[in-house]
């Protein structure tokens, strides 16, 4: 492998795996860090561990050895990858881990850049927008886990880390890939917000990157990289896997609520809220049974407005009642797949990494893209369909688009 990326939850492995495979990169999505080594045709490695919201030792220790595991595959480039909305709280787990792969790399600069302009995220002056929105005002003030109410990254990054933080704004940008790496040298040792507000500025700051070693930033920061390896965007070949479907969502960003709501109009659907789940009071055998006999694919949500995701957290404890509609996706996913399901449509991070774990899968291969920033997915073992979704990606319908990329349709 040449290009390793370290992702801080599954929804993001996959999404920035999408970015490397469309520029031309044999990719492949692993599922934790690999005991083995990978295969001789993957060039892009994505390891997708579920370390955003964890004590930040152990996010240190899991993102260090995914890290030891991408160089002795031979990785030259490492990247750090977060949300694109730079989720995280005043203790981490962004600059915590940032310090410590950066202290293992040798690197003493380090470019930060979490903007996605095709999914609407941009910094500008040091700023995360959410399209027209600063984060502060996207909705992201409202997530159960990290509440992002500060929308000056430098000033998030610089509570979480004992390295300065710097900045390189976009005017440096427009200056060309020697500019933002002069800036960076001038800066001494320090983790250097870039502003990026067009597709044009992540492809600049990927010339610049090209002889780091470590870079942090959402998705958007690899799609500069292939070009750097040789590579030119290159075509799917995705094939698609029919039979049983199912929606999980579990995330409660304003889109999936949205999407929520007009799958629900279409589509048998069953809530899990958390006082039915922390209480026991579901059994797994019943909505599995439930599940199966549907005609048309169904919907199994625990998403809910802030205010009722607030009085569970109350009421239960954060940690508790997360942990507790995780599990049972978990556990819902590997019932499902075991009894003939075969294409799973999931939304959220946590959600998501909690299905992935269920399904027990350590190779994710890549398909094309269903939205910005979400592809389809096989597990390389069996054949079942993933589609991993961000809480705040795809349109109105994605679900029902999923549901058709996965079996393959155009």
């Amino acid at each position: 492998m040449k290009l390793g990326v370290i992702a801080d939850d599954f929804t993001g492995a996959s999404d920035i795996a999408l970015m490397l495979s469309e520029g031309g990169m044999p990719t492949a999505q692993f599922v934790g860090v690999p005991k083995d080594p990978a295969p001789a045709s993957i060039e892009a490695g994505v390891v997708g561990l579920k370390t955003r919201t964890i004590a930040v030792q152990d996010a240190v220790t899991q993102s260090l050895k995914a890290c030891d595991w991408l160089i002795e595959q031979g990785c030259t480039q490492i990247v750090f990858k977060v949300c694109s909305t730079f989720d995280s709280t005043d203790e981490g787990n962004i600059g915590p881990v940032a310090e410590a792969l950066a202290d293992r790399l040798g690197e003493t600069s380090v470019l930060v850049c979490p903007a996605f302009p095709e999914n609407g995220r941009s910094v500008y002056q040091g700023h995360l927008f959410v399209r027209d929105e600063l984060l502060s005002e996207s909705g992201m003030q409202d997530h159960p886990l990290t509440p992002m109410s500060d929308p000056d990254i430098r000033r998030v990054l610089q509570r979480q880390t004992t390295w300065p933080v710097c900045h390189v704004p976009v005017s440096g940008v427009w200056a060309g890939p020697a500019a933002i790496n002069l800036a960076a040298s001038a800066s001494g040792k320090a983790m250097i917000i870039v502003d990026a507000i067009r597709n044009e500025d992540l492809l600049t700051l990927g010339r610049a990157a090209g002889t780091r070693r470590l870079l942090i930033g959402g998705s958007g920061i690899a799609l500069g990289l292939p070009q750097n390896f040789g590579h030119a965007p290159a075509a799917s070949t995705w094939t698609g896997v029919p039979g049983k479907a199912v929606v999980f969502s579990g995330s409660c960003s304003r889109a999936t609520r949205g999407q929520v709501e007009a799958f629900r109009n279409r589509a048998p659907s069953r809530e899990l809220t958390a006082d039915d789940v922390v209480a026991e009071k579901l059994s797994l055998q019943e909505i599995v049974e439930w599940t199966l006999r549907q005609e048309t694919t169904p919907l199994i949500y625990s998403s809910a407005d802030p205010e009722v995701v607030a009085a569970a957290q109350q009421k239960y404890g954060r940690e508790r009642s997360a942990d507790a509609i995780e599990s049972l996706f978990a556990n819902l996913a590997a019932a499902l797949s075991q009894a003939g399901v075969n294409r799973i449509v999931v939304a959220g991070g946590e959600t998501s990494g909690a299905v992935v774990s269920g399904l027990q899968a350590d190779i994710l291969e890549i398909g094309p893209k269903i939205a910005p920033g979400v592809p389809a997915l096989k597990v390389a073992d069996r054949p079942l369909a993933l589609a991993l979704k961000s809480g705040n990606f795809g349109g109105p319908d994605f679900f029902s688009e999923a549901l058709a990329i996965l079996e393959g349709a155009e």
